[in-house]
């Protein structure tokens, strides 16, 4: 089974626009979130996806995760059978050696928020620390888009 490792990061500040070598926007849309799985949509640029990730381990680090590419016209209509909350975002690359941070620029009802992810290969690989990256939150539920669709940043009482 494909396995996702990552680690999630607050960012601390913009100094992370400066170093992306690519940007796109990103909207997605959850046709199930549950703990033991999500099935999620997105339309990233010209393409279209269906992706289905299975629970956390317990740290957060690690779940299951199967994507497929889907034609961007099916993806607009399964929309329309998605749970209440769109995720709009843009999306910044930034090479870190031979790993990449995906920083997240949350829209909307998240304005805000921004997020940087690494995928690892293995769950102990080291990685480089930006000095805009900020407090790590890997395992936090808060973080995840899956909740974000449904309690967005901007209803949080406190924000760290």
């Amino acid at each position: 089974m494909p396995q996702e490792i990552e680690r999630k990061f607050k960012v601390t500040s913009e100094a992370y626009k400066s170093e992306a070598f690519s940007s796109e926007r990103i909207i997605q849309g959850y046709l199930c979130c549950d703990k033991r799985r999500t099935v999620r949509l997105r339309i990233k640029g010209d393409k279209a996806y269906i992706t289905i990730k299975g629970k956390s381990t317990d740290n957060g680090l690690s779940r299951y995760e199967w994507e497929k590419e889907i034609p961007v016209a099916d993806a607009k209509e399964l929309f329309a059978l998605c749970e209440p909350g769109v995720i709009d975002k843009t999306r910044h690359l930034i090479k870190a050696g031979e790993l990449c941070f995906e920083v997240d620029e949350f829209h909307g009802d998240n304005e805000g928020l921004v997020m940087a992810e690494i995928e690892l290969p293995t769950v102990d690989t080291q990685h480089e620390h930006p000095s805009w990256l900020g407090k790590e939150v890997t395992g936090d539920m808060r973080y995840y888009n899956s909740y974000l669709s449904r309690w967005p940043y901007k209803t949080w009482k406190e924000t760290e």
